[in-house]
């Protein structure tokens, strides 16, 4: 495809790859760089300083982002009873035990799964089919609770999910290239001083080590991190 490879370069040659730039020039030039005839992905790439192998440097977390990401998320509450009630009240896509026969049967037509303790026991046969996909609720991620509106609520408003993978990399979407840049730039500051905070008391070195700001086609371009360590 040589067309995009001449809209990418001409992309590349808008930012200065010997430079870290602060959060709103970054952002301002991912929105700049970006050609894609759709509303692309901004995402962020942090590199840290963690050895994933041992459960004591391993970095995950939720954070809500203070103009969401842009994409509609389908959430679906297995719940009971009033906890059903009010996750439909909460604005839920989907509510019910049953959810969990259907997602035997092969249904997943959802982007993130909330259910009470109570239901717990019976979602645990299905950690084969959820787990790989990121969709096993989990008390940490806030995602197995109680309090079902609060979940609903947060997730629809923003809320995203991170985990460091094996290779000490954290990715995570902070918008569209159709926010403003200081919409943007307040999203990605959310992320980066929630990834700050979550540092592993085992962590030994420069914990932050770099971070890197793109949208779905565009270049990456360099935050300084330094702020953030």
């Amino acid at each position: 495809m040589p067309a995009v490879g001449k809209k990418f370069r001409a992309a590349q040659g808008k930012v200065d790859r010997t430079r870290h730039y602060p959060v709103l020039e970054a952002v301002g030039l991912v929105k700049q760089s970006a050609f894609a005839k759709f509303d692309e992905t901004v995402d962020v790439a942090v590199n840290l300083g963690v050895d994933p192998r041992h459960a004591d440097q391993v970095v995950r977390g939720t954070v809500v982002l203070p103009h969401g990401t842009g994409k509609s998320v389908r959430v679906l509450v297995i719940a009971q009873g009033d906890k059903a009630k009010e996750a439909e009240a909460a604005g839920a896509d989907f509510v019910g035990i049953e959810y969990v026969q259907k997602i035997k049967d092969g249904w997943l037509d959802c982007d993130v799964i909330v259910a009470t303790p109570d239901v717990m026991g019976q979602l645990g046969q299905l950690g084969r089919v959820l787990g790989p996909r990121g969709l096993m609720p989990n008390p940490k991620a806030g995602t197995v609770t109680l309090d079902v509106t609060k979940a609903v609520r947060e997730i629809k408003a923003g809320k995203i999910e991170f985990r460091v993978d094996k290779t000490g990399n954290v990715h995570a979407p902070v918008g569209k290239v159709s926010f403003n840049a200081e919409q943007l730039a307040a999203n990605v500051h959310a992320f980066m001083e929630t990834i700050a905070r979550a540092k592993p008391a085992a962590a030994k070195g420069t914990y932050i080590k770099s971070a890197t700001v793109s949208s779905t086609m565009g270049p990456g371009v360099k935050l300084d991190a330094a702020v953030y360590r």
